[in-house]
């Protein structure tokens, strides 16, 4: 799964923020559901979408009234489960972090890891799928098993794209094992609190 992220530093990339038609949010180290996210789609703008998603059809008056668990989509599921068959077909986004959060240990409290690039990649690209509701975008990080690169601090793990692979997910690629090649690392870190936020959250414990 993936529960927490950092956002990803885009400032001197090929997507630099003063390209994009959207004003920057500053830099978070504790990105939890329900707050804003950038996501990237085919044929349009970059824009901010509230991770955790809500289905087209819910009829709701507040996003808040949608109870499920969606922050995240299993993709072996997705294409099937209601929830998220319209956004499968439609919806693909791809979603940027800087790194993410796991956490390990039977009880509380538990010790939090963060994950990152094996390589010089500053930043992953997650496979997302986002979905309009009455006025608002929602969005949700595709998850799958966990490969040897992360399995040790779960057995899940956000859809990790590379260049390839992005333009696929973008295309409507219906392989449930794409993304199996990303190469993670991970290291523990000292434990933080829900509003705790900063770089200093990512460095390793001594």
């Amino acid at each position: 799964m993936c529960g927490r992220f950092i956002d990803p530093n885009l400032r001197g990339t090929e997507v630099e923020y003063s390209e994009l038609k959207i004003d920057p949010i500053p830099r978070r180290f504790n990105v939890k559901p329900t707050q804003e996210v950038l996501i990237f789609s085919a044929g349009a703008d970059p824009r901010y979408a509230r991770w955790w998603f809500v289905p087209s059809w819910f009829k709701g008056t507040e996003a808040k009234e949608w109870k499920a668990t969606t922050f995240n989509a299993r993709i072996e599921e997705a294409a099937a489960k209601p929830t998220f068959r319209t956004a499968w077909k439609h919806g693909r986004c791809l979603i940027p972090a800087g790194g993410y959060y796991e956490w390990t240990g039977d009880k509380a409290p538990k010790q939090p890891h963060f994950i990152r690039s094996a390589g010089n990649e500053a930043t992953l690209w997650f496979a997302g799928l986002a979905s309009p509701w009455r006025d608002l975008m929602t969005c949700t990080i595709v998850t799958r098993a966990a490969n040897p690169s992360a399995a040790a601090v779960h057995h899940r793990m956000p859809v990790i794209l590379d260049t390839d692979e992005r333009e696929a997910w973008l295309g409507g690629s219906n392989d449930v094992e794409i993304g199996a090649g990303a190469q993670l690392r991970h290291y523990p870190i000292a434990r933080f609190g829900a509003a705790d936020d900063g770089e200093e959250l990512i460095e390793p414990l001594s």
